[in-house]
Order: structure tokens, then sequence, then C-alpha cells
């Protein structure tokens, strides 16, 4: 199921990868700094509004799924109890945000407002998709999630360029994904609507569901406190426009991670809890084994890759107003957003698979709290590189933590002759990158790497990380099957 969720979600998160990269190349140049700005920080408040008010149903719908499902595929308990529930949350939350917009006295920056109107706009009609999505991923339906993650990427770049260029402002790419989610949301949400209808409610599921996903909701929230918290505090310190050069360098270190992590995640989550219901605990670890594996085998030389190519690849993908700060930061960050990845789709998994989320809370204390601590000391005195530092630190905390509290709770293995392994192989990579003339521009990014590539699969057929020799072989054997050799 691991594998198979690989492949099936791969064109999904290259479209993502190549859609996130063109935002970063485009946004921070149709908008002004000011602008990038208000969007990071508004992107920041509709996602911890989507967090809090409806990422629970959407943790309930992704795990108890297949359970509820074994029986009648409709799932009417659950689809009728999850979808009355997300109808009566958005009621409550649509009342508070027009009054907290209302409210809201803008000062000196009425853009900024309008910015985090447009992103509160668009969280109930993106909270839907994502119900769908969810379903679709742990039912095994790869190509439909896939086609629907697609169209939500691609649509919603396309309707923020549009929007951007029509003068809307720092909240263009928050219209863009609500006119996209609301597009798509006839022809994709009918099915489910319609098992909606017809289910029932039952409130001691509802309860059950409510004791699993708010501990998840919680968690998400410290989460995007790691994520988010650090721009409120930039621009407090310093000015929105350090806040729109940070979310750009962020961007710029963590995307290429974002989407692997992402691909990881939607093809290895459903198949540990498939792993573990079917199978048990023993199965799981083979399963969890499996992707750890995989995991360090392609994420631990992107990050050296990006490292080391990070002021070529800066030139070619962020405006020059911006770059210089933005690309100071990439080292940082990639580790940051390594650590943070590894936590997030790999240890954390221990308490939602073992139904355990309240550990979940406290697992994401430790890099909050730490988060917010060391960019309130860092940021005055280093400016951003205090807050890369920040971010760094406190990850690499979180995944200490998660990683020990998960020994008591459901412990995932650690294989760390194969990780380490993998660690030299990419440090031998980034040595050889080091030496290169850096010229700048595209041939500077093309040359590194292309040679980085080269010696990672030396070094990785060297030392067969991960049976690279056996995958070779295999396909290999397959290819000269196919030509009838």
């Amino acid at each position: 199921m691991f594998r198979k969720g690989l492949i099936g979600y791969l064109p999904a998160n290259i479209l993502q990868g190549i859609i996130g990269f063109a935002t970063l190349m485009v946004f921070t140049r149709i908008l002004s700094p000011e602008d990038y700005g208000r969007y990071a920080l508004a992107f920041g408040v509709s996602s911890l509004a989507q967090t809090v008010c409806f990422t629970w149903l959407e943790a309930a719908m992704a795990r108890f799924y297949p359970a509820e499902a074994r029986d009648d595929v409709t799932a009417p308990a659950l689809y009728g109890s999850v979808y009355r529930l997300f109808a009566g949350v958005t009621v409550v939350f649509a009342v508070i945000t027009a009054i907290g917009l209302w409210l809201w006295p803008a000062g000196d920056d009425p853009a900024l407002k309008i910015a985090v109107g447009y992103g509160l706009g668009a969280v109930v009609f993106r909270s839907l998709i994502k119900l769908v999505q969810e379903q679709r991923r742990s039912e095994g339906r790869v190509r439909a999630a896939s086609i629907l993650d697609m169209l939500q990427t691609a649509g919603g770049f396309g309707f923020g360029v549009a929007f951007a260029l029509l003068g809307t402002g720092g909240g263009s790419p928050l219209l863009g994904a609500a006119v996209i989610a609301l597009i798509c949301l006839p022809f994709f949400a009918r099915e489910d609507w319609g098992r909606a209808v017809r289910g029932r409610f039952d409130a001691e599921r509802a309860r059950q569901y409510a004791h699993y996903g708010f501990p998840i909701a919680a968690s998400l929230v410290l989460t995007l406190a790691l994520y988010t918290a650090d721009r409120f505090l930039i621009a407090h310190y310093l000015s929105e426009a350090d806040a729109g050069a940070y979310h750009a360098g962020y961007s710029l270190a963590s995307r290429i991670l974002d989407v692997l992590f992402i691909w990881f995640g939607a093809a290895g989550t459903p198949a540990m809890v498939h792993a573990l219901e079917s199978d048990g605990e023993k199965a799981l670890k083979t399963t969890a084994t499996e992707q750890i594996k995989t995991m360090s085998f392609i994420l631990f030389p992107a990050v050296g890759g990006l490292i080391m190519v990070a002021p070529a690849f800066g030139e070619l993908m962020i405006g020059e107003d911006l770059r210089a700060k933005a690309v100071s930061i990439t080292t940082l960050v990639a580790l940051g957003a390594l650590f943070s990845g590894l936590n997030t789709y790999y240890f954390l998994q221990a308490f939602t698979l073992a139904k355990k989320t309240r550990l979940l809370v406290v697992a994401m204390l430790i890099p909050a709290v730490a988060n917010i601590a060391l960019n309130v000391i860092l940021i005055p005195r280093m400016g951003l590189i205090g807050a890369a530092w920040a971010c760094a630190l406190s990850f690499g905390a979180g995944l200490i933590g998660s990683w020990l509290l998960g020994l008591r709770t459901l412990p995932l293995p650690v294989p760390t002759a194969d990780l380490a392994k993998t660690g030299l192989c990419t440090a031998a990579m980034m040595a050889m990158i080091a030496v290169l003339p850096s010229h700048g521009g595209i041939i500077e990014l093309m040359l590194k790497s292309a040679t980085g590539a080269i010696i990672y699969g030396f070094c990785a057929y060297f030392c067969n990380l991960h049976g690279i020799r056996a995958h070779l072989l295999r396909f290999y054997n397959l290819f000269r099957a196919k030509l009838g050799v």
C-alpha cells in the first residue's frame, strides 16, 4: 500500500513542487515586499483558523473510515456525524469571523485586514475539499485524491495570479484558493454529501471523534505557532517587509521538503493505519521501517543539495527586493524543515496510531514554547538570522521530545545504521559540490545539481543504501524482459 501510494501521488506532488516554486517566483515579483508580507501574515491567520475549527473533523475521517467502512462502505454513522458537526462548526465560525473583522481596528494598515478577510473567507471551502481528500486517501482511492489535489494546486495558483494582477494585493493567493475550492466542490463532493444526508448522527461516535481529533487540532495549532509566530514577531520587531523576506526564504528552503513530506505522508499514513488495523504491531513496524529508510534516502540528499545551491536557486526564484535577506536564512531553515517533517510524518504518528492523541499536545508544546522564546530573544539581537536559528533549534528539540515520548507509547523503529550511512553519503555529495565554481544563475544550479545527483548515486550504490542494488537489478531485468533480450 505504501509503494502504491508513492507512485499514485507522485504526479500531484511533482505539480505541487512546480507550483510552489512558481508561486514564490511570481508573487515575490508582482507583489510588493509589504504585500508579500501581508500575504504571509494572512496565510498564517487563515491556517490557524482552519486548524482550530475543522482539522479535528478531517482527522476523524482519515482515522475512523477504514474501520467503519468494513460493514458498510458508506459509513453512515461516520458521514452523518462528521458532516453535521461540520455544518454546526461552520455557523459558529462564520459568526465569530464576521464579528472579529467588524471589530478589528485596522489602523494604518487596512490592506492587512482585507488580506486576512480573504483568507478567512476561504477556510470553509478549503476544509470541505480537505474532508473529501482525506476520505479518498483513507479508502485507498489514490487517483481521485491525486486529481483533486492537482486541480486545487494549479487552479489556486492561476486564480491567485489573476487576482494579483487585478490589484487585490496580499490576499490574492488566498482568494484564488477559495475560488478553485468552490468550483471543485459540486463535482467532487456530491458523493460525500449524499452519504451525509442519508447518514445518521451518532452522539457517542461524535464524542469519540472529538476525543480523538481535538488533541490533533491542538497539536497542529502548536505546529502552526512554530510556522507562523516568527513572522508576526519579525513584523513586530523589524517590519512587514522583513516578514515577507523571511517567508520567501522559508519557502525557498522548505518547499521541496514540504512537498516530499506531504507525498510520504499521503502514502505512508494510510499504509501504517492499514498495517496496524489488519495485521498488528509487527506488520506496522515492518511498514514503518521501510518508510523511514525511504524518507531518509530521498530527504537527506535533498536538504544537502538545497543548502549547497541556495544562492543560485534564490537568484532564480526570488525577486530582487527580497532575495539577499531570504537566501541568508536557507541553510538553517532547511535543517529545521527536515527536523519538522520527520517529526510530523513519522515520530508523531506513534500517538495517532495508538489513539493517544493527547500526547501530541505534550510533544508539540516542546518546540512551540522553545520557538517563541528563542525568537523573542534572538530576533532583536540577530534579526532574520536569529529567527532562522530559532527555527532549527526548536524543531530539533521537538523531534527529540517526540521520539522519547513515543518510546513509552508505540515505539516506531529507528534504523540508526542506515540513517548514518545515508548521512555520510550526503556529506560526501556536499563536499564535492563545495569545490565547484560559483558563477551564479541557472548554469551553476544545473552544474551543482547534476554533480550532486551523480555523486550521491555513486555513494548510495557503493554503500547499498536501502537495498538499492537489488532494486536496480530488478528494474534492469524487467527492462530486459520488455525488450525481449
